[in-house]
């Protein structure tokens, strides 16, 4: 799911509302349809199946430095194993290159105190810090010092530590200066820092209730800056601030190049090729972790429905596509479409997209097709997708949920172009409610996933059920619509309004 944490992009970081369906708990909603392809194809798609190959891309991660982001050779074994699989069991499969603009870093970032106590600080979101956008490279160690702190804070967005020059009389140059969020902007403290001779900057939020995490996208507002800056949760601020003296360590090492990547496709040899169903998943992580849920879990999958829907004959063609470059902004499914003929594109009945279906403390969130829920719908036919969604739940007797359809994945490319689509997503950033948690269980007040964009997105973040449902869902519409896609993508529709991208929309945006 896409969230580029130094380009400021605030879309991972945006709630994503949620909106618990009626229809969810009436239980008069169908289950599958009475169809034997479809029940052979769901009891041949096995959670634990779909669990080795998360198995496979942690050990993937783990052998290439824990991440598996495009661009590295992480990402290119995570393309070779999922290309590998699909050639085996008979699929055509494409493999496409595209460039990119790589944004990250060379040398993992540290921040890391050795006085008055040794402790290393964890770089992410959702962790201790983060570089800030535009922060140039540097390694620095110094005495931390302190500049117009608020603690405990007062009322929200009143600090003015670092707001003024004068905030800085008495600072010794050479010195890493500590200041806190507040009332002037990031660049103006920065720049006051540097006249004063600091010789790093670090920022930490301010304190209050909704302002004590790593959970913004900080950005310096351009060049010019010319020592190391990063940005810090409140705590690890407060503590640094707690006693005078404190020495600490910072790297931050960022590389900004042009780099291959890929996508894997892979065509049904059998099916109408003049009606194709298409499914897919982004292959790649961020580069902090190796992104077994996000996007593993969605990639697993799907990988492992293909590899069953393998053994049958459809009557439909079938495609399924594993994205590079998610995470830089869409860009595998963006090449991917913009690529397409006209002819090409109006052969694709519909595709449907899966990203984060593990969640450990998920919701089974549908994406909102119709647009009863948030306002936006998708093409003619998403609706239909997203109630036949729905009936797969409400036979399992599940609840389920609503979730924005606003082009944050790898869907968004097809639904600008009018092709119908919807997918499963169990949740990234937002907080779970206390309703939610009523209804899916798990821990209200904490993350979805805790882990999202994280070192700790790993295999141990995975939960087995929703991993083990959700791949029955996939399995269901994707035997469904091997063999009836009904009314959907029976005629050209016009392409949907697609939201307009703010600093508000995840481009990792994504959910």
């Amino acid at each position: 799911m896409r969230s580029r944490l130094r380009k400021g992009v605030l879309g991972a970081i945006t709630a994503v509302a949620v909106a618990v369906s009626p229809l969810a708990f009436t239980g008069t909603a169908s289950a599958a349809p009475n169809n034997n392809s479809v029940r052979k194809l769901v009891k041949a798609v096995k959670g634990e199946n779909v669990k080795k190959h998360l198995k496979a891309l942690q050990a993937i991660a783990t052998a290439n430095d824990g991440t598996r982001v495009s661009g590295t050779p992480g990402y290119d074994a995570s393309r070779d194993y999922v290309a590998r699989k699909l050639r085996a069991a008979g699929y055509k499969v494409t493999i496409q290159p595209f460039e990119f603009t790589f944004s990250g870093y060379v040398t993992p970032p540290v921040l890391r105190q050795s006085s008055p106590a040794q402790k290393t600080y964890t770089y992410g979101f959702f962790a201790d810090y983060v570089a800030m956008a535009e922060s140039p490279e540097g390694s620095v160690t110094g005495t931390v010092q302190a500049v117009d702190l608020t603690l405990p804070p007062g009322p929200e967005n009143t600090s003015t530590s670092g707001c003024e020059p004068s905030d800085f009389d008495g600072f010794v140059a050479g010195n890493i200066a500590l200041m806190q969020r507040g009332v002037c902007n990031f660049r103006v403290k920065v720049d006051n820092a540097m006249a004063a001779g600091a010789s790093a900057v670090i920022i930490f939020n301010e304190g209050q209730t909704g302002r004590t995490e790593v959970d913004l996208n900080p950005s310096l507002g351009g060049p010019g800056v010319t020592v190391p800056s990063f940005f810090t949760s409140f705590a690890v601020g407060q503590e640094l601030a707690a006693a005078p003296g404190t020495t600490v360590t910072m790297n931050w090492d960022p590389i900004v190049e042009q780099r291959t990547t890929y996508n894997v496709i892979a065509d049904s040899r059998k099916g109408d090729p003049d009606n194709v169903v298409m499914l897919g998943a982004h292959l790649d992580s961020v580069q902090e972790g190796p992104g077994i849920n996000d996007n593993g879990s969605g990639s697993a999958g799907v990988l492992e429905v293909a590899l069953q829907l393998a053994k049958t004959k459809p009557k439909n063609q079938m495609r399924f596509a594993f994205w590079g470059a998610e995470e830089f902004g869409l860009l595998g499914s963006d090449h991917y479409v913009a690529n397409l003929s006209e002819e090409e594109r109006a052969k694709i009945a519909l595709y449907l997209n899966f990203d984060m279906i593990a969640s450990p403390n998920y919701t089974f969130g549908i994406y909102d097709g119709d647009g009863d829920a948030f306002g936006t719908a998708g093409p003619a036919g998403s609706d239909v997708i997203e109630e036949d969604f729905e009936k797969f739940f409400a036979g399992r007797g599940l609840p389920y949920t609503a979730t924005a359809f606003t082009g944050r994945s790898d869907y968004g490319p097809f639904i600008a172009v009018g092709i119908p689509s919807g997918g499963l997503f169990t949740g990234a950033e937002v907080l779970k409610t206390e309703e939610e948690a009523e209804i899916f269980g798990g821990t209200a007040g904490i993350p979805l996933d805790p882990c999202y964009h994280s070192v700790c997105d790993t295999i141990q973040n995975v939960n087995d059920h929703a991993l083990d449902v959700n791949s029955d869902a996939i399995a269901t519409l994707a035997a469904t619509y091997a063999f009836d896609t009904g009314t959907i993508g029976a005629t050209t529709p016009a392409p949907a309004p697609r939201a307009a991208k703010t600093t508000a929309d995840h481009t990792h945006t994504h959910k």
